[in-house]
């Protein structure tokens, strides 16, 4: 009995048998679902609907009507309104413009690279003011043309309606009351801000956003939309809404019972699937398992779209063709589908590939002529194998011959565009980038010579950047040494006519302050410039720089004191030391603090951290600026910035300039982050070794 049994369960009359039943599942579910969605206009989420009002055949009543109405009220309104062209949306315009501008202005030679964008989209509007007009022209046109489409449109909505914006009115009767539109048994109401809806079981319709969020997009002020039902358009789909349930509650219970059935059927195929017995561990194929799998897979993606085809225009009028069709495409795809289950049970759902198949004898072939011998060996093998290669594909020779034109062509256009571009370079364009696809030769030349661009147009902004600074460089000196200058031959003046020896006095201790800031900005000065040169002579050697910065602190205690800052010094338990000169590492950090004394917020903490990475150590200063840093790192490292812009602060601007590079001619590495108003100072020193130090020097 146990063998008749396994006999029968493995039998080819008992698998086509089981097939024909999964096919059969597949086309009822079909079936019914066409029955429901296409022939009945039915709807499957009606079946959770309790009311007419509640459902979404309800709503979608007025949906099309008041999508067409707030377009029409909101945008378009009058042929008036259109043809003055403020129905064209500003981003609609801006995007017309910046379409042309960019496509045709932006690589053109009227495009000026010296002008800023905002300069050269001026020049573009007067340039282009046809082309643009021809485009608002072409918008105005289409805004019409949708314009009476909505219109004809209002025509074919059974609902009465009323739809107003204060001046413009759109209706299919003569209500234009809101009294006439409640004596309706449903309806509608929009005025202005207010909203209100009869039966009230509309209002627990989840689906009423969609008209709700429609109205949100208008300008409710002076704005109604009035709709109403009458009694025999509800009664009649009404009728329709509850016989649709009805078909769609049956069908339900049916595409569940086909569903379960094809799932029994689908899960005995794959078991039984290549075998014929449940002992049987080999798997047997049939001529047709030779089928690739990847040809396999595309042909069952092709397969749906292929239905959808064959089937588009028989919904209605020949419901046994969809049938038949369905029947035979769900045959052969759940063939297909069982081919691919047999190689999964074999292993060879990959290996069994069209792709895997030519890549793996391509890369067998490549690397038999790399290592048959050298390159004229290669390009004989080639030479050879391109004719062999078209008298095997002699069937498919125009194809092959196509193939090698359109690679050729494309290596030529490829080399064209190459020289197209470095002409356009070569003009002066350096932002023009020419682009290759692939990875060929071609791409690597495209590439290094937009890298070459690059280069050029880094080499031209770091010019550009240094007359700049040269620029500023002699403002700011000049507006610096200027302002005691000026003081120094103001009062020289005064002392010349003055008699009163108390205003003497005054005047002199004014002209000795100013003096001392002369002298300080010139000094400054000088030693930037020396620092900058390099010129500076530098003594390396073992520094401890806990001890450094505690005794440097203690000499300016006053001065702490005096602005009422609370330092907090931060270090490891274990002494370091760096590589550095001392005069030069403590000239950086003075110049840090007093930055910090200049600049800091008062009565506010100041945080020293020295920290140690390994083969450096870093010495940070981290401080909150009095003033609004409302500029960069890089610029706060020009000479003669400040973090004031107003330039009222003592400073001379140069600290953290002179800073940067002492630190840099003692082989450290200096560096400073903006954060809000978080001002803070890097120093990164080499570590010191036990080996010895050779004076640079």
């Amino acid at each position: 009995m146990d063998i008749k049994l396994k006999s029968i369960s493995h039998s080819i009359i008992t698998k086509m048998v089981v097939f024909i039943i999964a096919i059969l599942c597949v086309t009822g579910m079909v079936q019914t679902f066409v029955e429901v969605e296409i022939v009945n206009d039915g709807n499957f989420g009606s079946i959770t609907e309790d009311h007419y009002f509640e459902s979404s055949a309800y709503i979608q009543e007025s949906e099309g009507l008041i999508r067409d109405l707030t377009l029409l009220l909101g945008r378009y309104k009058s042929e008036e309104f259109i043809l003055s062209g403020k129905s064209i949306r500003q981003d609609e315009w801006n995007s017309v413009e910046n379409d042309l501008f960019y496509s045709e202005f932006q690589p053109s030679r009227d495009y000026q690279h010296e002008l800023d964008e905002n300069k050269n989209f001026e020049i573009f509007k007067e340039e282009y003011k046809n082309e643009l007009a021809q485009a608002k022209e072409q918008l105005i046109k289409n805004d019409l043309r949708q314009y009476h489409m909505l219109s004809q449109n209002l025509d074919e909505y059974e609902p009465l309606f009323y739809a107003s914006d204060g001046i413009h009115e759109f209706a299919n009767s003569t209500r234009t009351k809101k009294e006439q539109f409640e004596t309706a048994p449903a309806y509608m109401l929009f005025d202005e801000y207010k909203r209100e809806f009869y039966p009230k079981e509309t209002e627990e319709n989840q689906h009423l956003h969609w008209v709700t969020e429609q109205m949100d997009e208008l300008e409710l002020e002076n704005t109604v939309v009035f709709i109403a039902f009458s009694e025999s358009f509800l009664n009649q789909k009404m009728e329709e809404w509850q016989a649709g349930k009805a078909i769609a509650t049956t069908s339900l219970y049916k595409i569940v019972a086909y569903l379960v059935g094809f799932v029994l059927s689908f899960i005995y195929l794959v078991t039984v699937v290549g075998r014929r017995s449940f002992q049987d561990q080999a798997l047997h194929f049939r001529p047709v398992d030779k089928l690739y799998n990847d040809v396999n897979l595309a042909l069952c993606f092709l397969l749906f779209p292929l239905w959808i085809v064959m089937v588009d225009d028989v919904f209605r009028n020949m419901a046994i063709m969809i049938l038949i069709q369905t029947f035979l495409i769900a045959a052969v795809g759940l063939s297909l589908i069982l081919i691919l289950v047999k190689h999964i049970k074999n292993r060879t759902l990959f290996k069994h590939t069209l792709l895997y198949t030519l890549i793996s004898r391509l890369v067998k072939f490549i690397g038999d002529v790399y290592k048959s011998g050298n390159m004229a060996v290669k390009t004989v093998l080639i030479v050879i194998g391109y004719p062999i290669l078209i008298a095997l594909t002699f069937f498919m020779f125009p194809i092959t011959i196509g193939i090698a034109a359109w690679f050729a062509f494309k290596k030529v256009k490829a080399f064209q565009h190459i020289q197209e571009g470095i002409e356009i370079i070569k003009e002066g364009n350096l932002h023009h980038r020419i682009e290759v696809g692939g990875n060929g030769e071609f791409a690597r030349l495209s590439t290094n010579v937009n890298s070459i661009t690059d280069g050029l147009k880094k080499a031209v902004d770091n010019e550009l950047k240094s007359e700049r600074l040269k620029t500023e460089l002699i403002t700011n000196v000049s507006h610096d040494i200027r302002n005691p200058l000026t003081s120094i031959i103001t009062y020289v003046d005064l002392l010349k006519h003055e008699k009163d020896q108390a205003k003497v006095g005054e005047y002199i201790e004014v002209l000795d302050q100013k003096a001392q800031r002369l002298k300080l900005l010139t000094d400054d000065l000088f030693e930037a410039s020396k620092a900058s040169s390099g010129s500076i002579p530098v003594t390396l050697e073992k520094i401890a720089i806990v001890s450094l910065i505690t005794q440097g602190l203690g000499e300016l205690n006053d001065k702490i004191e005096a602005t009422g800052l609370d330092i907090k010094l931060n270090y490891p338990q274990e002494k370091v030391y760096v590589t550095a000169d001392g005069r030069l590492l403590w000239r950086t950090i003075e110049n840090l603090l007093s930055n910090i004394f200049n600049y800091t917020l008062p009565q506010s903490r100041v945080y020293i951290d020295i920290e140690d990475l390994g083969d450096e150590i870093r010495i940070s200063f981290k401080n909150i600026s009095a003033y609004e840093l409302n500029i960069s790192a890089d610029e706060l490292m020009e000479r003669f910035k400040r973090g004031d812009e107003s330039r009222n602060s003592q400073g001379s601007g140069l600290g953290l300039s002179i800073a940067k590079n002492l630190i840099e001619i003692q082989k450290g590495k200096f560096e400073i982050l903006v954060d809000g108003d978080l001002f803070k100072a890097m120093i990164y020193l080499p570590k010191h070794l036990n080996s010895n130090i050779v004076n640079p020097n």
